[in-house]
């Protein structure tokens, strides 16, 4: 698998990503699905206490031993949650799409990362200040719900994950990780369309683009997806989740 591609290749560096944070727009916050959950004066403190930052790709959101300062969600773009073991080898847990909110257990325990997180392509990422978060913890039953919500699935997430990256067949990888990247309760930004190309998707499973694509080509034969232009329709999500090659 090629390295992912790092902007500062050959360039001069940029500022950091958390030196080119801003206020989001009224669209990146609409599209922030916990905000509609919250009080008028709770959704007041979050709004003013909400930042964004335009990621380039190959830059860190989060990595391993960093201390948490904020919560972190996909607005736009595609993100990648990995750790690498004692031998170098990489696992990745998670894709993160548009919508997706990560790091609650981290920031609960106000803990150092114990993953990275690396942006695929241009996306834009929003973070909560992790005092605000445990404010909005204490105080707001609604956000409460959205949390512990994100934590149950997380968790099944990431058990799955394990389970996939013991799997040698391309298809059944494939398969799952998209199954994973459609999970509305952690990814309700992605709609029915998933905006991702074979090169990212391929970053995700830990393949080369070229048996990507036979997998994608067989899921797609089996009537489970439909490749359009510029993503991935799923056709059958209980299908992916369950099937067998």
């Amino acid at each position: 698998m090629p390295a992912l591609p790092s902007p500062h290749d050959g360039a001069p560096a940029l500022p950091s990503l958390h030196q080119r944070r801003r206020a989001p727009t009224p669209a990146e916050l609409a599209g922030i699905p916990w905000l509609a959950l919250l009080s008028e004066p709770e959704r007041a403190i979050a709004v003013e206490a909400l930042l964004v930052s335009d990621a380039q790709p190959g830059d860190y959101v989060c990595r391993v031993g960093r201390p948490v300062t904020y919560w972190f969600g996909v607005v736009e773009g595609l993100l990648k949650m990995s750790s690498d073991n004692a031998r170098g080898q990489t696992m990745t847990y998670a894709g993160l799409p548009p919508g997706g909110w990560f790091g609650e257990g981290t920031a609960l325990k106000r803990e150092i990362y114990r993953y990275n997180v690396q942006a695929l392509r241009a996306s834009v990422v929003a973070g909560l200040p992790v005092d605000v978060f445990h404010d909005l913890l204490d105080h707001s039953l609604g956000f409460n719900r959205f949390v512990m919500n994100q934590l149950n699935e997380r968790l099944g997430e990431f058990i799955a994950a394990r389970e996939i990256d013991r799997m040698h067949t391309p298809e059944l990888r494939v398969a799952r990780n998209l199954a994973a990247l459609f999970n509305p309760v952690l990814y309700p930004g992605v709609g029915e369309v998933l905006r991702i190309t074979q090169q990212e998707l391929a970053y995700l499973v830990g393949l080369s683009r070229q048996r990507v694509n036979e997998a994608l080509a067989a899921l797609q034969a089996r009537g489970l997806i439909r490749v359009e232009y510029g993503g991935l329709r799923v056709l059958d999500l209980a299908g992916l989740r369950q099937a067998d090659f």
